[in-house]
Parts: structure tokens; C-alpha cells; sequence
């Protein structure tokens, strides 16, 4: 072949190459070759996120080299921009807006001064994608639950339904992709489920149960990326624009420090895994998050207010920006409120309802005027005072899926469904009989009676009532009308100037608080008000 005759066929369109010299490859799992590498969550079984969104296929080749992309029949052209070293190059493609279902094969070409090269990745679906994070009860497993065995066999009736879990590194400065994974996209299944098959290290139950729930709902796929490590404060997990803004660096260090008697390493560390763990999926476009974590920040549950939302409008400006506007600017973001610790006390006022106060930004309820487009699962509720993983990590993360599923599916997907608990509307206080009356979401509740304590009154003292002001019982006296309860309390000749529901630790055993709904059996969350 003469030098012009080779010059002749690198210029000439791809379609001629592709069937001259392409060398197609096939990838389990991490995808690349020598003149192709896409980002390390590309892979076989992957879902992408539907319409109306576009979906984003990214990676790495030489500055000089011509991207396409194949799906279905539509061919997309890449844009490479220099973002590193040598002649390294980082091309992307954003997809047309792609209805739900599949598989698809995608096809990447490749063409640079070296060779031709295609890629192919098999079974691709269109989907919604959900990221799940947090620490150790986002991480607890599903063998770990109630009844695992179960749930891990029956995981294979959910082919639709892709798994994907990021290996826990950390880092000191932002990543631009993930360096590991404990399994890339795989179909779930007893082996790639479950915690004790040699080649799967976890994969998170909140995230699996909170996915098969929307599955069994909307009956098209769903991507759960799991990336979570236990013990973890939310410092780590927000960027240096989230600590500056709350003004709690220099705070959190001080007090992991005090902690750790020593300087600060691990992923305790300050923005340690957003740069490793969150940062290097700000590329791939997703539906919306859901967080469980805040166990690590009880001993300093003040800055958690500022901290918590401040992080959640961050990761959607970022993921925004990342995938150039595919990801919506206010995506959902669902949480699960702290569960329990220690036992069942009526004494015990720990750091625990501070920091749940703190996660609704002292509203008591999501969405609000602050957290707009947010959700919550409310697990105090449900404590496991024996389980072998110690109480803060209960088991039944079935009833955590299902709650956070039903507020995801009201809030995140517009469904008409009753999602939350009863929470208070208004008081009124007779000074004469020493009552106070609570009515109940404006009237329209139906609440039903489980327990019978956990309502106390604030007594005296200047709004808002603190920890060192005096609180009383208030004891339920009678039968509660639909949507109020009458409550019963002694302020020693003091006006009652607030009251509280549930301020403990764990303030009641297994699904026996005193108040739920009727209509959904979810109960009403821990709140402190004025008066």
C-alpha cells in the first residue's frame, strides 16, 4: 500500500474503516482500549437515564482522534477537549432523549493516527438512575436484613433493575473518574447482591429495597449506584464550596481531631469522598439521590442544619453543570430521617432529635420552603435493640425502602399518594383545664393511637424552649378525633410555652409511637414547637 493509498483510507470516512480494520471488543466490565477508554461505570447491563433527559457517554483517547457513538440507529459525534496531560483527550456525547426500555447495544468508534478500534457494550437499558449514599446504614447489606437469605433469592425476578457499586477510596483533591469498583453493572442475583460472594465485597439494602419498590410501581428500569462508607461525617461527603458556605471546615476538623486524637486522615477527612466518590460521577446524568447519614455528626449536630441542604443544592448545581444540563438543576433527593440508638428510655435526651431536627432545616417535614423537591423516609419507629450490628443499625430496611419509595413516588414522580405522617397543624391551649389540643394536617388527617407517651410540654421560659428548660409529661387523655388529640399536662402555675413529640434517642419500641395515619400506617414525625 503506497503512502498516498494510506493517507487516503485514515481521511476517509469511518463507515469505510469500520469494515476494513475495526477490531470490535466486548467488556464485562471496565471498558477500554488501546485507543479507546470510556469512563470506568461504563459497561455492560448499565441503565442510562431516560427521557426527558439526555444521557451522557464520556471517556478518554489522543486530542486527535474521531469519536462516534452508535445507538439504534442514530450515530453521534464526540467532542474531545484536553483536560489532561500529553496528548490525552476527554471526548463526550450527549444522547438524544431516550424512552424508557431496551436492551440497547451501544457502539463507540475510534479512529486515531494509530488504528481503528469499536466498542460495544450489550444489554443497555433506558432507565431512571439513583444514586445512594451515605454511611454505614446506607452500606448495611441485604443478607444483613431481616429475612436476607429471602430477599436474595428473589432478587432475580428484578432483571430490570442494574446494580452498580463504587469501591470506597478517598482523596485529597477531586477525581475526574472513579479509581475502582466493587462491581460494575450487573444484574442483580443472589451472587452480585449479596455481601459473601468472592467477587461482590456489598451492595446497599436501602438502595435495593427503596429500587425494587419504584420498580414494582413504575415497571420500567432502574440504575441504583451504591457509594457509601460507614462511619462517615457529612463533611466528607460535601465539596469545599459546602463547607465554606456553612463556615464549618476549620469547626469539623477541630472536632474530628478531638475525636481521633491526632490529625485528621481517613475518610473523615474534610471533602475526602466527594473528590473520590461523588465528584467522578458528575458526568453521568441521573434521576436523583438518596442519603442516609448523620449517625457521625451527632456529637456535633448544630452545623448539620446549614451543612445538610447546603449539600444537597450543591450536588444538584454541580451535577447540573457536570452534565450540562442533562441532570435537573432541583433533581429529588430522598433521606432517610436517623432511626434510633442506645434503648428505649424515657431519660435519655441525646444528640439524636437535634440532628433530626436539623435534617428537615427545623421545619419537622419535608419538602419545604428550604428544602424544596426533597423527601423523607421517617424511621424512628423502628428500632432493633438486638441487633448483632448494635442498635444504631437496625434490620428491617424493608420498611425503610418502602417508606422512602412512597415519599420518592409522591414527591420525585408527582404520584397522588399519601406519603408522609400526621404532623401538626395547631394548638390550642385552655390554661384553665390545663390541656392542650393538636390538630392534625389542617383538619384532613386520620390518625389512629399506638403508644401512649412521648408528648411533653415546656414550661415557663422565654420561646424557644431548650434543652435546660423545664419540660413536662403530657399525657393523652381521651379518644382522639380523626384528626386531633387532647393532652393533659402540670406547668407548676407556669404558662406551657412549647411543646415537644419524641425528643428521645429511641423514644418507643417497635412501630408503637402514639401517633400514625390511617390511611397509609406511616407514623407522624419528631417535632419541637411553640406554643
Amino acid at each position: 500500500m503506497s503512502g498516498n493509498t494510506g493517507m487516503a483510507l485514515y481521511s476517509s470516512r469511518l463507515l469505510l474503516l469500520w469494515q476494513l480494520v475495526a477490531h470490535v471488543c466486548v467488556f464485562p466490565g471496565s471498558v477500554q482500549a488501546e485507543t479507546c477508554k470510556l469512563a470506568s461505570y461504563y459497561s455492560n447491563y448499565m441503565v442510562l437515564q431516560q427521557q426527558p433527559h439526555n444521557a451522557v457517554v464520556w471517556g478518554y483517547s489522543d486530542i486527535m482522534a474521531t469519536i462516534e457513538v452508535k445507538v439504534g440507529d442514530k450515530m453521534y459525534k464526540a467532542s474531545i477537549e484536553t483536560q489532561f496531560p500529553s496528548r490525552v483527550g476527554v471526548w463526550k456525547v450527549k444522547l438524544d432523549p431516550m424512552p424508557a426500555g431496551g436492551p440497547y447495544d451501544i457502539v463507540v468508534f475510534c479512529e486515531d493516527w494509530r488504528a481503528v478500534n469499536t466498542v460495544v457494550l450489550k444489554d443497555v437499558m433506558f432507565g431512571d438512575v439513583w444514586i445512594c449514599s451515605g454511611q454505614s446504614n446506607m452500606a448495611f447489606t441485604v443478607d444483613q436484613s431481616f429475612n436476607g437469605s429471602k430477599e436474595l433469592n428473589e432478587s432475580i425476578n428484578y432483571p430490570d433493575i442494574r446494580l452498580l457499586a463504587v469501591k470506597q477510596v478517598l482523596s485529597e483533591t477531586p477525581y475526574n473518574d472513579l479509581h475502582g469498583l466493587y462491581e460494575p453493572w450487573s444484574k442483580p442475583s443472589p451472587e452480585t447482591l449479596g455481601s459473601k460472594a468472592a467477587t461482590f465485597t456489598y451492595f446497599s439494602a436501602l438502595c435495593w429495597f427503596f429500587g425494587r419498590d419504584l420498580y414494582d410501581t413504575l415497571q420500567y428500569p432502574i440504575g441504583l449506584i451504591s457509594t457509601n462508607w460507614g462511619g462517615t461525617p457529612i463533611e466528607a461527603w460535601s465539596s469545599p464550596d459546602v463547607l465554606k458556605t456553612c463556615g464549618t471546615r476549620n469547626r469539623s476538623v477541630s472536632k474530628t481531631n478531638d475525636r481521633l486524637t491526632g490529625p485528621v486522615k481517613g475518610p473523615s477527612m474534610p471533602s475526602s469522598l466527594w473528590n473520590s466518590m461523588i465528584h467522578p460521577l458528575l458526568n453521568f446524568t441521573i434521576k436523583g439521590a438518596i442519603w442516609y447519614q448523620g449517625e457521625s455528626n451527632t456529637m456535633d449536630p448544630d452545623p448539620y442544619k446549614c451543612l445538610f441542604k447546603t449539600m444537597i443544592n450543591d450536588w444538584r448545581e454541580k451535577w447540573h453543570q457536570g452534565t450540562e444540563g442533562s441532570t435537573d438543576l432541583h433533581f429529588p433527593f430522598g433521606f432517610m430521617q436517623l432511626c434510633t440508638s442506645n434503648s428505649p428510655s424515657s431519660e435519655i435526651i441525646g444528640p439524636f432529635p437535634t440532628l433530626r431536627w436539623h435534617q428537615t432545616y427545623d421545619y419537622g417535614y419535608v419538602p419545604n420552603d428550604v428544602m424544596q423537591n426533597v423527601f423523607m423516609g421517617v424511621g424512628i419507629d423502628l428500632p432493633d435493640v438486638k441487633s448483632p450490628y448494635g442498635p444504631i443499625h437496625p434490620r428491617d430496611k424493608q420498611d425503610m425502602g418502602t417508606r422512602l419509595s412512597l415519599a420518592g413516588r409522591a414527591i420525585a414522580y408527582g404520584q397522588n399518594v399519601s406519603y408522609a405522617g400526621p404532623y401538626p397543624t395547631s394548638f390550642t391551649v385552655n390554661t384553665t383545664t390545663l390541656t392542650l389540643v393538636i390538630e392534625y394536617s389542617g383538619g384532613k388527617a386520620n390518625i389512629r393511637l399506638v403508644g401512649k407517651t412521648g408528648f411533653e410540654v415546656c414550661c415557663g421560659g422565654s420561646p424557644p424552649c431548650t434543652y435546660y428548660d423545664t419540660w413536662v409529661p403530657a399525657k393523652i387523655t381521651g379518644q382522639p378525633t380523626t384528626s386531633s388529640i387532647s393532652l393533659s399536662y402540670y406547668c407548676y402555675n407556669r404558662d406551657a410555652t412549647a411543646v415537644r413529640y419524641l425528643w428521645r434517642d429511641m423514644p418507643c419500641a417497635f412501630k408503637d409511637c402514639p401517633v400514625y395515619s390511617v390511611e397509609n400506617n406511616l407514623p407522624g414525625p419528631p417535632f419541637i414547637l411553640n406554643l
